[in-house]
C-alpha cells in the first residue's frame, strides 16, 4: 500500500482490496472513536487503555503502518527513478493490478442489475474526466499542505483514485517526495495531521456505504478502477512497438500476480 500510495494513478486501496484487507481497514478506522481520552485525563488510566484496545486495532494498525511507513521511506527514492527513467513500464505493471483488482471487486458483486450498472459508468465517467484534468497551480504554505493531507488520504483509502495524483492536481506531489527525501519535519508532520483528521472523518462515510449499500458502492468502485486507467494509457501509448511488448508482460505479469495474491489471502481470517 505504501508503494502504491506514492504513485501517481494507483491506490494504496487497491492494493488493500487485493490482499482482502479493505473492509476489515475501513471499518476499523472508523471505529476510532477517542473515547480514551476522556478517562486518561482523569488519570484512570487502566480504563483509558481498556478502551483503546476496544477502539483501536492494533493487529492490523501496527503491521500495517510500519509496511507503509517503511515502503513510503525507502521506495519514494525508487519510485522517482522508475517514473523517470521507465515510466511506460512502471505504469503498464500498475495497469495490470488495477485490471485484476476491478476484476476481483466485479466478482464480489452480486449479480448484474441496472442501479450497479449505472453507479458504474458513474465511477467510470467520474474517473476518466478527473485523471484528465490540469493541475492548479497552488503554493506550498502549511495550510494548504494540511489540506493537502486531507484530500489526498481520502483518495488513498478509495480503491481506483490516486492520492499521489491528487497531489500532482494540486501541484504538491513533487514538492512532498523532495520533502520526505530531505526530511523537512515540518511539511511531513503538517501533511500527516491533515492526513490523520482526513481519514478519520471520510472512514466513517465509507464504511456506512459498504454496510448498508454495498454492491452499488462496490459498482462504483469498480467503475473508478477502469476510468484512472486513462491514465496508465496515456504514458504507455507513446512508446514504440517493441517496447509495447514488453509492457504488455508486464502488465499480464501483474494481472497474474494479484489473482494469485487474492486466492491466497481469500479465505484468511482477518
Amino acid at each position: 500500500m505504501g508503494t502504491a500510495d506514492i504513485m501517481p494513478g494507483v491506490s494504496g486501496g487497491t492494493i488493500a482490496l487485493i490482499t482482502g484487507i479493505y473492509e476489515r481497514l475501513v471499518h476499523s478506522i472508523s471505529k476510532i472513536n477517542f473515547g480514551f481520552i476522556k478517562p486518561l485525563f482523569k488519570g484512570r488510566i487502566h480504563e483509558s487503555w481498556a478502551v483503546l484496545k476496544e477502539e483501536v486495532d492494533f493487529e492490523l494498525f501496527i503491521p500495517l503502518g510500519l509496511g507503509i511507513g517503511l515502503a513510503i521511506l525507502t521506495m519514494s527514492r525508487v519510485m522517482s527513478f522508475l517514473l523517470t527513467n521507465y515510466v511506460a513500464y512502471t505504469y503498464a505493471f500498475f495497469s495490470g493490478l488495477i485490471l485484476a483488482s476491478a476484476y476481483i471487486v466485479y466478482s464480489e458483486i452480486d449479480g448484474f442489475s441496472l442501479k450497479n450498472f449505472s453507479f458504474g459508468i458513474i465511477g467510470f465517467a467520474f474517473a476518466f474526466i478527473f485523471v484528465a484534468l490540469n493541475p492548479i497551480q497552488t503554493n506550498h504554505t502549511l495550510p494548504i499542505i494540511f489540506f493537502s493531507g486531507m484530500l489526498a488520504i481520502c483518495a488513498m483509502i478509495l480503491p481506483g483514485i490516486s492520492g499521489a495524483f491528487i497531489l500532482v492536481l494540486i501541484n504538491q506531489y513533487e514538492y512532498m517526495i523532495n520533502a520526505l527525501n530531505n526530511f523537512s519535519i515540518t511539511e511531513v508532520i503538517t501533511f500527516m495531521i491533515g492526513a490523520f483528521i482526513g481519514i478519520i472523518s471520510f472512514s466513517r462515510i465509507l464504511d456506512y456505504l459498504l454496510k448498508n449499500h454495498e454492491h452499488i458502492t462496490m459498482s462504483f468502485l469498480v467503475g473508478l478502477m477502469l476510468g484512472t486507467l486513462r491514465l496508465p494509457y496515456q504514458k504507455i501509448s507513446v512508446i514504440d512497438t517493441g517496447s509495447i511488448i514488453i509492457a504488455v508482460l508486464l502488465g499480464v505479469v501483474a494481472f497474474a500476480i494479484v489473482l494469485v495474491l487474492e486466492r491466497k489471502f481469500r479465505y484468511i481470517d482477518y
